[in-house]
């Protein structure tokens, strides 16, 4: 895998994975009272199946994580699934 770095872009409401330079993938949010609401999800077809989309979603909430600001909902799909999968970010998920 290369190397992927996951930074928020508050401009545009959304984090961004960046492989090697190039932008990969994003996930939208927006933020809903005491929540920041991902929204959807996207990686860009080169980057598909490369753990592009895994990497980024680790990386947002990890970045939510360490913020201690907001709680999560996952209206996006892949978000959601992937909280789902990964159990020690339940915590983050809105009440």
């Amino acid at each position: 895998m290369s190397d992927t770095t996951v930074k928020d872009n508050p401009d545009l409401g959304r984090f961004e994975a960046y492989v090697d330079g190039a932008l990969a993938g994003f996930a939208a949010y927006r933020f809903s009272g005491g929540h920041i609401v991902f929204t959807h999800t996207e990686v860009d077809d080169a980057y598909e199946g490369q753990g592009v989309g895994s990497e980024l979603a680790r990386g947002a909430l990890d970045q939510v994580r360490a913020a201690g600001e907001h709680d999560v909902v996952a209206m996006c799909p892949f978000i959601a699934a992937w909280i789902e999968r990964h159990p020690e970010y339940q915590d983050l998920v809105a009440p």
